[in-house]
């Protein structure tokens, strides 16, 4: 079975991968996030780790009327391969991938219109150069069920790869990647405690291969079955606002049986933030090889950004400025859209939520024009050293690599160390360290 598993991981990985040519990792992590810092620490860890990098847009997030970042895909690889000059990351091993590609965006319309704009959107992600593209249409829209059956899910999946295979066509571009199924929360994340999590039955991942199998020779995208490199399913791993379900790799051995049955693909795990490295080589061993993480980076950054705050208070004294807690829960306050439905409770616990819950919805109000200002702010008021000793106090995390000289202590190398210390149990994971 361990060879099964791994014959798949050289199948679908070498697709992934293709044409770079280079050793294939045991896995990789897809990074869902478009904050600047984040980008640019993932992209740091890979060219230490030597590895191509998979970075991640959801619909939601990006798509060609903006979505909630403004970018569209096009936007978005520009935005990437910015970050990547900067460091001096080669634009060839960075893999643009599109998460959950569906009509989710526009749930409120009826199905046809969603569809059609989902449409739009897929082909928009191809043109753009991404190569990966998760197919998502399991929701439901207006009139329908929240959740669609099988059938018609893969039915409309099949019609998104129609037109993606039709867009590569067009553009004479390497055709896509795919994965499907969607056994996972919707965008954004679980919205409530969870107290524990069914992992996808062994014959409900059979089925989803085989209605998509069928979807797709329906829909005349057979070409497209063969680069199908993953499924996604419920391996048993999620955060909530409060708690983190660790893998448990006895639960999920009858899912992870169910790759021998198809040779090639693999399973791509979403919610794997907060995992630690044993749960995510777990996971990896299993034939996870692609594992999924966002709101984990973000909260890292809010971390060190909160203890720079600290520092600042101390060696100006907290008179002088208002605190970025303060300046991010006016803009929180005057925007809710972003974590309304997602905190309950009282008001003192939705305060608490919106500034420190694991799913970290403080992370759509980064780009705001006022936060973004607060954290310039921030930076500028710091030295450009800053005592080892606050580090110590305020940045614990931090504070041996500063010791040892591996990590300067200035502003921004401590916030993009903090987002590395979340990215370690990943390249660990995936690159068998």
């Amino acid at each position: 079975m361990m060879n099964a598993r791994y014959t798949n991981r050289d199948i679908a990985l070498g697709k992934l991968f293709a044409p770079r040519n280079m050793a294939l990792p045991l896995g990789i992590t897809s990074i869902c996030s478009a904050h600047p810092l984040v980008i640019e620490a993932a992209l740091l860890r890979a060219a230490r780790d030597g590895s191509a990098i998979l970075i991640e847009a959801t619909c939601n997030q990006v798509n060609q009327e903006g979505g909630y970042t403004g970018m569209t895909p096009a936007d978005f690889r520009r935005f990437v391969e910015r970050c990547a000059a900067k460091v001096s990351f080669p634009a060839e091993r960075i893999i643009l991938g599109g998460d959950h590609l569906g009509p989710n965006p526009w749930r409120g319309l009826p199905a046809e219109e969603a569809m059609a704009r989902a449409e739009a959107m897929i082909a928009a992600f191809v043109e753009a150069g991404f190569e990966k593209l998760h197919l998502d249409t399991s929701m439901g829209c207006a009139g329908e069920p929240a959740a669609l059956d099988d059938e018609r899910t893969a039915a409309r999946a099949a019609r998104l790869a129609r037109i993606a295979e039709q867009a590569a066509a067009r553009i004479g571009c390497k055709p896509p990647v795919y994965v499907i199924g969607t056994e996972v929360p919707p965008p954004g994340g679980a919205t409530h405690a969870l107290d524990g999590l069914e992992v996808t039955r062994p014959e409900a991942a059979r089925q989803t291969v085989a209605v998509h199998e069928t979807a797709f020779r329906a829909a005349g995208v057979e070409a497209a079955l063969e680069r199908v490199v993953a499924i996604v399913v419920q391996p048993g791993v999620e955060f909530g606002n409060a708690n983190v379900l660790l893998y448990q790799p006895k639960k999920a051995t009858g899912l992870i049986q169910v790759l021998d049955d198809f040779p090639g693909l693999l399973f791509e795990a979403h919610s794997t933030d907060y995992q630690p490295t044993a749960e995510l080589s777990a996971l990896v061993d299993g034939g996870f090889a692609i594992l999924k993480v966002g709101p984990g980076l973000t909260f890292a950054l809010r971390e060190a950004l909160y203890g720079l705050d600290a520092i600042r208070r101390v060696l100006k004294g907290p008179e002088e400025t208002e605190s970025l807690a303060a300046v991010l829960e006016t803009a929180m306050l005057a925007t809710p859209k972003h974590w309304s439905g997602h905190y309950a409770g009282s008001s003192a616990e939705q305060r608490l939520q919106r500034h420190f819950s694991y799913s970290d919805r403080i992370r759509y109000y980064w780009p705001d024009p006022a936060v973004s200002a607060a954290v310039d702010r921030l930076f500028a008021d710091l030295p450009a050293v800053i005592p080892e000793t606050l580090i110590s106090q305020y940045l614990s995390r931090l504070y041996p690599e500063v010791l040892a000289g591996s990590v300067a202590p200035s502003p921004r190398d401590l916030c993009l160390a903090a987002i590395d210390c979340a990215l370690l149990p990943y390249s660990q994971a995936t690159m068998g360290q």
